[in-house]
């Protein structure tokens, strides 16, 4: 799950996790940011570098979280190619570890996407995969084709060895059909050309690219007809400022005599009009741009309780009636 920021991109991860683990399933959720952003939407005690149940899921399924520390990772690789052991604790200590990762940012990537990857690979004791689904709250859009494919970048340099063949593994999920890299936008200019140019730049790099999300839609407050007449806003007709003024005075808003309240309410509430009607334009066009994308489009409405855990359960069953968890 990508998207820019501000979009409400952790938010939605942890909505689709919960919409998969729905009928009993298991779901993984994966943070790579180390922002413990879903400890914080799930209400929770900061992520530990361990999965670990978060939530249950309508029909019994669970949620599993685990936030992914690149230090933590680097030493599991060392342990399970080099057989490390000690020296790899000691590796730390000293710093040598941070030290790898800051200097060398596309290993810090690497290590994140393959932890990932793991999980997705790994099975229980009769094959059967651990997780239904492994769902990753990603680094933003502008970020999310270099993220996920630097270990392609990694394979070509090493040519052979574990760190060759690692690479490898992690690309073979990443480009399967068992992945899919979601957007999450607004109706909003900038978070929508963001979501254009990165569907772009994932199907450049062979990258599969599932649905786009639409965050936080807020329900027109006006049908057509209404959008269209209030588009003129103070401007409108004198019969219509008569008439609106008429409304206000029957619904208790103000006296009908001239100069009253509800003919004073007129000029303010055509000013919002206006704006809503722009607003509704806009998200139009933005619509228009996102449909050109080809690609399943979900629609989430705005939480404005705020983001709370019921709010998230909501969404989560938003998702599900529009069928993003299959």
């Amino acid at each position: 799950m990508t998207g820019k920021g501000g979009t409400g991109k952790t938010t939605v991860a942890a909505a689709l996790a919960l919409a998969l683990a729905g009928e009993g399933r298991r779901t993984l959720l994966v943070e790579v940011e180390g922002r413990q952003g879903i400890a914080q939407l799930f209400e929770t005690e900061a992520l530990p570098y361990e999965e670990r149940k978060i939530a249950v899921a309508h029909g019994g399924g669970e949620v599993h979280a685990l936030a992914i520390d690149a230090e933590r990772a680097l030493l599991d690789y060392l342990q399970m190619f080099y057989k490390l052991g000690g020296a790899g604790r000691a590796l730390r200590k000293i710093g040598a570890i941070d030290f790898a990762t800051t200097i060398a940012p596309g290993l810090r990537d690497v290590l994140l996407t393959g932890k990932a990857c793991e999980a997705v690979r790994r099975r229980d004791r009769r094959g059967r995969p651990v997780y239904d689904a492994v769902v990753m709250d990603a680094p933003p859009t502008g970020r999310i084709t270099r993220f996920l494919g630097v270990n392609d970048e990694v394979a070509g340099l090493a040519k052979v060895g574990p760190v060759h063949h690692q690479a490898q593994a992690v690309m073979r999920v990443l480009k399967s059909p068992e992945t899919a890299v979601h957007l999450v936008t607004l109706l909003e200019e900038m978070p929508v050309q963001e979501t254009v140019d990165g569907v772009a730049e994932l199907r450049a790099a062979g990258l599969p690219v599932g649905g786009v999300l639409v965050n936080m839609v807020r329900p027109p407050l006006l049908d057509e007809e209404l959008a269209g007449l209030a588009a003129a806003g103070p401007d409108a007709d004198p019969a219509l400022r008569t008439e609106l003024a008429a409304a206000l005075s029957r619904a208790g808003l103000g006296g009908a005599q001239r100069g009253g309240r509800a003919e004073r309410l007129v000029t303010p509430l055509l000013r919002q009009g206006r704006e809503h009607a722009e607003r509704l334009a806009l998200e139009r066009a933005q619509r228009a741009e996102i449909d050109r994308l080809e690609l399943p489009v979900y629609e989430l409405e705005l939480l404005t309780d705020g983001g709370d855990l019921a709010g998230l359960y909501g969404l989560s069953a938003a998702l599900r009636e529009q069928g993003a968890h299959k």
